[in-house]
């Protein structure tokens, strides 16, 4: 078999591997794909989208979905555009999502097109083809694809996400695609592998980081909370509307309900996060047992007293005419586009306010300039002074941090033969790549983009 990276390497996002195996019988080469992400950065598409791909779509057979973020998905539409015919798999979580979050990408993707001059690499009709294609697989079961036998394991990160296991030839392959932190409020923790695997492709978002634990990330959301509705202004959460918005919302409906934070109104400023949680909601048996049975009672996340839901622009705007003190959640995630940015441009200049950032901050993304502490930021052509408070929790990251990425290395650990970092910032891949050298004598590489390994 060979193995291709053609995303994700050096970088967290365009994920996008290629495995391919040569028949015995016909002397065919079969390819297959684990995840077609988009690639981001100081903008939501990154020129890269829309290059060709360094394969031929039409001769790939099938596409493993590890999860729903666009940086796994987002250009899976332009795959079927560019000839894909084959086969989509992943759970059904990750399908419903994916076909959510690819329209809401495509409608910004046209956008950014249309302000640069370039043609859309897909539109919402090449959404509704990658998504005719999906078949839906539950965890655990074992299911056999153009010469690949084929499972999907719970990755613990979002609603749905999986590890990928490919064998073939006598040798096998796992895809860790994000691993979840180890410590998750809403899922379940990753499930471990105990089975003989021969190579690993390892994520390493934070390889070189711990997280603070979830009773350190409960505190300090509701010391931040309390600190900057005791000095009358405004929260601001950048937060991605897919799982970190779901998971902050249990965290307040829970202190809420227990009176530990001050009534004060809270906005969810995203339709798209709405949407999704919709989703969250319909697939109860995926949660942890605790968080099930709550929802068995009827209990929904979107539901408890001070929430307000904002869906559409005019709700948005209105949020300002709402003194403070009060909280808004909005996205984009990393504060590079999304109704965030209008509530950043009203408070961040605002010494009462806080920023809190509660998820990874790419680089090159204002959310990791304004983390890093710059002092001036320009939104919409306007130059904003940051004066507010700049806060960030860790342990609500939905990736796990070095600790637990070694966790679910470690069983293993006895049959790998080599592990391939990826999906992390040389820093952080480089800080994983000395542990698992160091305390599990693997062999640890670090890909390049474009790179082919035989894996013999």
């Amino acid at each position: 078999m060979i193995l291709k990276f053609f995303g994700a390497t050096g970088e967290v996002t365009g994920s996008n591997f290629l495995l391919e195996r040569t028949d015995a019988k016909t002397g065919e080469k079969v390819q297959v794909l684990v995840d077609c992400g988009l690639h981001q950065g100081d903008k939501y598409s990154d020129e890269r989208n829309y290059k060709a791909f360094p394969f031929n779509p039409k001769d790939i057979k099938a596409v493993f979905v590890t999860h729903a973020h666009i940086d796994h998905t987002g250009r899976l539409p332009k795959l079927y555009r560019d000839g894909f015919r084959g086969k989509i798999y992943g759970t059904a979580p990750t399908r419903d999502f994916a076909q959510v979050l690819l329209l809401d990408s495509e409608d910004i993707l046209r956008k950014e097109a249309e302000r640069d001059g370039l043609q859309p690499f897909y539109d919402a009709t090449d959404v509704e083809g990658i998504i005719s294609l999906w078949e839906t697989v539950p965890y655990d079961k074992e299911f056999e694809v153009a010469g690949f036998k084929a499972t999907l394991v719970n990755a613990g990160h979002i609603l749905g996400s999986a590890c990928v296991i490919l064998e073939a030839d006598g040798r096998s392959v796992i895809f860790s695609g994000d691993l979840g932190n180890t410590t998750p409020t809403l899922i379940n923790h990753f499930d471990e592998v105990n089975r003989p695997i021969d190579y690993c492709v390892i994520e390493s978002t934070y390889g070189s980081r711990i997280h603070e634990t979830v009773t350190d990330s409960k505190e300090l959301l509701e010391n931040t909370i309390e600190d900057t509705v005791h000095a009358g202004g405004t929260l601001m959460i950048p937060a991605f509307a897919m799982e970190r918005t779901q998971r902050l919302l249990y965290e307040l409906d829970h202190l809420t309900e227990n009176g530990r934070i001050p009534k004060v109104p809270v906005f969810m400023d995203s339709p798209l996060a709405i949407k999704l949680t919709d989703i969250y909601n319909k697939y109860h048996n995926f949660f942890r047992k605790d968080a099930e049975e709550v929802a068995k009672r009827g209990n929904k996340l979107l539901d408890f007293p001070g929430l307000r839901l904002t869906r559409t622009s005019d709700e948005s705007k209105a949020i300002k005419d709402f003194r403070p003190p009060k909280v808004i959640i909005a996205g984009s995630g990393m504060s590079n586009g999304g109704r965030i940015l209008h509530h950043e441009k009203n408070y961040l200049s605002d010494p009462k306010s806080t920023i809190l950032f509660i998820g990874y901050q790419a680089s090159g993304t204002m959310g990791r300039r304004i983390y890093e502490g710059e002092k001036l930021v320009k939104i919409y052509g306007e130059e904003v002074s940051v004066r507010c408070k700049v806060e960030a929790i860790g342990g609500y990251s939905a990736h796990a941090d070095q600790d637990g990425l070694l966790e679910w290395l470690r069983p293993m650990r006895e049959s790998l033969r080599r592990v391939f970092i990826v999906h992390g910032e040389p820093r952080e891949s480089t800080g994983l790549a000395v542990q698992i050298r160091d305390h599990m004598a693997i062999d640890a590489v670090i890909p390049s983009l474009n790179d082919e390994i035989i894996l013999e």
